[in-house]
Formats: structure tokens, C-alpha cells, sequence
């Protein structure tokens, strides 16, 4: 809020984030300078030493340090006992990375720990929704889906899996529209799906990611989307069906080859037969040639 903050500040209200969502997410920013935070708390009483533990400040290789985040909006990344552990920054001009990272230290591990799962294990919706970027979950919160989290600048992993487990029965995932965001859900499910978690899957069309699709079209397109997320299975499918030109009859039949195989994989005739008809009613096929 004070002069070095102006212009995180304006940019965090560009992207339509209220006094009120930075407060509950605790947003800042880093001033562009490389000593503004070793300053500030070795005056404080913190040895260097403490600073680079804790992933503040880099040492180069002629041994001086200076601070790690400079010139970013600042998202403070707290765990689920309400202590900031690390952090991430988002970039004001054109250097790389765009988001920076705390690395991993003696309190902080990006596979063992998810962002705003402080907030989301409080929520009575019931289903944790799962994006892939701090301004997507934090847009999804002020729009108010309250169970929105997101993994800290690494794929979901099985330990991320089993941390959710503890607070929710569903998973939808939300990730963005493009073909990472697909492989990165193909990649998800399983993972999810070990530790007993239902998955659906969230198809952002129209957008490149649910920050973009709330700004464009509204919590109520968001919601309605919600309830048509496709089950797990039924999202495999329909990625597996881009694979092959449906005009082509040999392409066609390799499809349903492969899709029959993955049917194989339910044990149970019943809820063989269920998925069967299932997919033949998504992809307008006769259950007959599966």
C-alpha cells in the first residue's frame, strides 16, 4: 500500500482482485531492489545465514547474497496449521522465470504441500477443485468457490493426492485448456483416484483457464460447468478419440480397439456394461461395436 507496493498493487487490480481477496491471501510484493529485504530484517536481528535457509536470499558464486524475490506480487504459501512456509512471485516486467518459487527448505516442500488448502479444508462444498496457478485459485475464491487449490509450481504428486484425501471425497479438475493442461489431468487422475478420491474433469472452453473463463463469463458459467465435469474415465475417452481422424475407417477402428481395451480394465460385468453405454452415448457410438 505504500509507494514501492504501487505498482503490484495496481496490477493485482487489474486482474479484478478486491481489497479484500488480498487480504485473505495475504498478497504483497517484493520492491525492485537487491537488498531491500536482507536490510529490513537483519535490522530485525536475523543472521544472513537464516535468510538463505529459509530461501529469502541467494548466495552467487563470489559468495554475495542478496534477496531471491525482487520485483514481484508476492503470494504467500501457508500451510494447513496457518503458517507461511514459503512463497511465490510473479514477475512485474519481462525477466524469467515469470513465477519464482521458494525452494524447497527444512519447513517448505512444493510436493507435500498445495496452495490454499488453508482456506479450501474449511469449505462445505464437499469437492476440492484443483487449478493449476495462484491467480486461478484465488479468482475461483472471490468468485466464491471456496474449495479451489492449487499445486505449487510442480505436477500433483501422490503425497499432494493424499494431503487432499484428508478433507474431501471429490476432485474436480480445472486445469487450463491446452494440451499441457490435458496431459497434466491425464497425469492427475490416477494419482487422485489411489487415494480414493471421485474425479471429474472441468473443460474450460472458451478461455485458457478458469481466471480467464470467471472474468469472461461468470461464476454462474463456472458452476453450470461444474456440473457437467466428465467423469475420469469418459475424459480419458474423449482424449483418446483427438487422437484419431474419425473419417478415416481404419483410424476409427483403432479407436474403438482401444477403447474396448480400456473398458476391459472393470472387472465387474455390471459396471462394465454401465461404462460401455456410457461411452457410447458421449461419442455416438452403437454399444454393439465395442
Amino acid at each position: 500500500n505504500g509507494p514501492e507496493g504501487a505498482q503490484g498493487l495496481d496490477y493485482l487490480r487489474r486482474r479484478g482482485l478486491s481489497r479484500r481477496t488480498l487480504t485473505r491471501f495475504g498478497l504483497g510484493f517484493a520492491p525492485d531492489s537487491w537488498d531491500a529485504l536482507i536490510r529490513e530484517l537483519t535490522a530485525q536481528g536475523y543472521d544472513k545465514r537464516d535468510l538463505l535457509d529459509a530461501g529469502l536470499a541467494v548466495s552467487n558464486k563470489d559468495g554475495r547474497i542478496y534477496d531471491r524475490f525482487r520485483n514481484r506480487v508476492m503470494f504467500p504459501i501457508i500451510d494447513i496449521r496457518g503458517e507461511v512456509i514459503g512463497f511465490g512471485g510473479r514477475v512485474m516486467d519481462d525477466s524469467t522465470p515469470k513465477y519464482l518459487n521458494s525452494p524447497d527448505t527444512p519447513v517448505y516442500n512444493k510436493s507435500r504441500n498445495v496452495f490454499a488448502l488453508n482456506i479450501a479444508k474449511k469449505s462445505r462444498a464437499g469437492r476440492v477443485i484443483l487449478t493449476e496457478g495462484y491467480m486461478d485459485t484465488i479468482s475461483l475464491h472471490q468468485a466464491g468457490f471456496d474449495s479451489a487449490v492449487a499445486s505449487l509450481g510442480t505436477s500433483l504428486t501422490a503425497e499432494h493426492a493424499q494431503l487432499l484425501a484428508r478433507y474431501f471425497k471429490d476432485a474436480v479438475i480445472a486445469y487450463d485448456g491446452d494440451g499441457a493442461g490435458v496431459s497434466a489431468a491425464q497425469r492427475a487422475i490416477p494419482l487422485l483416484e489411489r487415494v480414493g478420491l471421485n474425479v471429474k474433469v472441468l473443460r474450460v472452453k472458451g478461455a485458457k483457464d478458469p481466471d480467464e473463463f470467471i472474468k469472461n463469463m461468470g461464476a454462474e458459467a463456472f458452476r453450470q460447468r461444474i456440473k457437467e465435469a466428465k467423469n475420469s474415465f469418459l475424459f480419458e475417452v474423449d482424449v483418446l478419440r483427438r487422437g484419431y481422424e474419425m473419417d478415416d475407417p481404419e483410424q476409427k477402428t483403432r479407436f474403438y480397439q482401444e477403447t474396448a481395451r480400456k473398458l476391459l480394465q472393470f472387472g465387474e460385468a455390471l459396471e462394465r456394461e454401465n461404462y460401455l453405454q456410457a461411452v457410447a452415448r458421449e461419442q455416438m457410438i452403437p454399444a454393439e461395436e465395442l
